[in-house]
Formats: structure tokens, sequence, C-alpha cells
């Protein structure tokens, strides 16, 4: 059986301050990875620390062109290498859409949407032949199962989703076609009781979807085959399996990690 160890390669994981994105980078550090902790929070300084010798932070806005170059080339110079991309900087607003604010709908998309595709852009351009790091390697960008399910609240959040999937299977599509070496796939987080998941539920409350937080997880759970929320780790394993040679032959997919709720 091939292994899930990831010694000897080194990952960016964006968002990774804190929520699924620390545990994502706990779990890539685990597997033997040398990990670059990319945030707008500078606590991603103290994440970094937690994970022991031979792992950094680098300050990172997803949205901006310019802080994407100064990431990738700091992984590679600082951490020696660049095998693995972990996009995962998202960020969701919950409204009614009868309620939505045009300035809601632009963050989402500039950091949902547009964050993706420059970590797309760049990762590709470092791991291909001839690229700063130059070996091939993984992109995983993380998705929702909101973009396989319409829950109600969520739609532009959803919709920003439901474009991460189509980023990623074009992106795997043109990466096999050039021969980048690179594998590029997506995962579909089901709710996981994080900062973020909370904050949903709080929020869904407060708009009239459901009478109360707890009522609002109730009906997530009820949706789930599984019986539960998700949680960090079932998300991070995921990835480190993505990111490994046991998932050699898997490109341009969509993982749902959702307990079947998206079925």
């Amino acid at each position: 059986m091939t292994s899930y160890d990831l010694s000897g390669r080194t990952a960016l994981v964006t968002g990774g301050a804190q929520g699924l994105g620390e545990g994502m980078a706990q779990a890539l550090a685990a597997a033997g990875a040398r990990v670059m902790i990319g945030d707008v929070q500078e606590s991603g300084e103290q994440t970094a620390a937690s994970l022991g010798d031979g792992h950094g932070f680098v300050h990172l806005d997803v949205t901006d062109e310019s802080s994407w170059e100064a990431a990738v080339a700091a992984t590679v110079e600082r951490l020696g290498g660049f095998d693995i991309l972990v996009n995962n900087a998202g960020i969701e607003i919950t409204s009614l859409i009868t309620e939505v604010q045009a300035d809601d709908v632009r963050k989402m998309l500039e950091v949902n949407v547009l964050g993706t595709t420059l970590g797309l852009k760049h990762g590709l351009r470092a791991m291909r032949p001839g690229g700063a790091a130059g070996k091939g390697g993984a992109i995983t960008s993380i998705a929702s199962v909101a973009a396989t399910i319409a829950f109600p609240g969520i739609a532009v959040y959803s919709a920003t989703k439901s474009a991460v999937d189509r980023l990623t299977r074009v992106a795997a599509t043109e990466s096999g076609k050039l021969g980048y070496g690179v594998r590029v796939n997506c995962v579909y987080p089901g709710l996981v009781p994080t900062a973020m998941g909370a904050g949903l539920a709080n929020d869904v409350a407060e708009i009239g979807l459901f009478p109360s937080p707890e009522a609002a997880v109730g009906a997530v759970i009820e949706l789930t085959p599984s019986g539960r929320l998700g949680q960090v780790d079932d998300m991070a394993d995921a990835v480190v399996f993505l990111s490994s040679d046991a998932a050699k032959f898997i490109t341009g997919i969509g993982l749902p990690v959702d307990g079947g709720m998206g079925m």
C-alpha cells in the first residue's frame, strides 16, 4: 500500500492561522511535511511555531497578486521547495437573497474566488517544470458541501464554492494537458463547529431561518446520514490523502467529506 508519508515535501496552507486551516497544517506536519502558514492574521506566526522546528509563517493576502508572489518565494527559499498548496482561505457572510449587500458579495468573490484563482495560478507556475520549485506537486482547494446543496442563507457563499469546484476541474485539465505534473483537487467539507461554523449557525437563526442556533445545527445533523457534524481532523485527513502518493492517480475531483449530507 502506498504511504501517506509526506517527508521531504513542503506545503503552503492559506488561512492556516486557525480553524480548518490550522488543523490541515497540523496534519500535514504530522505526516512529515514542512509547512508554511499563509494568513493575514499575524497569529499565524504562533500557529507555525506550535508545529515545531522547520515550519514558518508568511503574511498572505490571497486577494493580492504581489502577496502571492512573495508568499510562494518565501516558501521556496525558507523551506527549500514547494510541493503542496492548500487553498483554504475563505469567508462566509450570511444573508437572505432579498437582503444581500453588494459589498458583502464582492468580499466573498474576492477571497473565495479570486483568492483561489490566484493560488492556482501561482501554485502551478511554481510547481511546473522550469518553475521556482519545478518538481510537480498537489494543489487542494477547499470548497464546501454548500456547493452541492441548497441551504438557506448562504446563496452567495454557495455560488463561490461552486466556482472553486469548476476552477479545480479546469486547472486539473490544463495541468495534465500541458505536462505540469501537478494534481489539482478540491474537498467539500460539511459543517464543522469552528468559529466560522458556529457563526453560521448563529447567523441563520438571527435572520429568522431557524428558531435558534441549536435548531440550525440539528437541521444539518438531520440532513447528514452519518448523524453528526464534521470534525477538523476529518477534513485534515482528506487533505493529507490528496496531497500524498496514495492519491497519485487522482486529479480533477471534488471529494465530499460531509458525512453524506451532499449526496
